[in-house]
């Protein structure tokens, strides 16, 4: 996967990206959402926001920042905050998450759905990620993770040449995952239909950046 893989692909997939995967992944959206958005008044960065599905499940009090490679699914993204009235929806960004804009200890949480697959380079985001949220602060990923089955885990294997076309990573495990993530993982547990898709909580264990 490049980033110019991943941009052709989300140009594609921008007019017909809710039909295909807003109601089957939804489940996943709202328990990411409930699991990140636990306080009042969190400042919260959704990484790989894309058209903006998730953005209506946030409390009223929250302010959230949406960051996404792909003007097409930024642009779906917008118009839903217009029409929606999201008045928690802070700014909305077209920015590569493996190098933010933001300065350090910007967010109370970090969410990332169905876009750690995407990324190129994961070692890069993580360490981002864990750059822009407070020491302390809940970072919250959905994602397909390669499966331990023999037949799911063939399928992947076989379809892992086709990532560039697919627009993601199939056969990305948890093992990689955390090896790349470097936080403290709170729970593990399996969302969406079929349990293909997994949700890990976890906290950034890093200190805080000091002057």
């Amino acid at each position: 996967m490049d980033q110019d893989a991943v941009l052709t692909a989300y140009s594609r997939y921008a007019s017909v990206y809710d039909l295909l995967f807003g109601l089957v992944f939804e489940p996943g959206r709202r328990a990411a959402v409930r699991a990140v958005n636990t306080q009042p008044d969190q400042r919260i960065l959704e990484v790989g926001v894309g058209t903006g599905l998730s953005l209506p499940r946030y409390r009223a009090d929250a302010r959230i920042v949406g960051i996404d490679v792909s003007p097409e699914m930024l642009a779906k993204a917008q118009g839903r905050v217009v029409r929606e009235g999201l008045e928690q929806v802070e700014a909305l960004h077209e920015m590569n998450a493996e190098e933010m804009h933001f300065p350090d200890d910007s967010f109370d949480g970090v969410v990332v759905m169905y876009a750690v697959s995407v990324v190129p380079d994961l070692t890069r985001l993580f360490s981002e990620i864990r750059r822009v949220c407070v020491s302390g602060g809940d970072i919250v990923v959905v994602n397909h993770f390669a499966s331990n089955s023999m037949l799911p885990g063939l399928a992947e294997m076989a379809m892992a040449p086709l990532s560039a076309s697919i627009g993601f990573r199939p056969d990305l495990s948890e093992v990689e995952f955390a090896r790349h993530a470097e936080i403290e993982i709170l729970e593990t547990r399996k969302v969406n239909a079929f349990g293909y898709w997994k949700l890990i909580r976890g906290v950034n264990n890093h200190p805080a950046v000091t002057a």
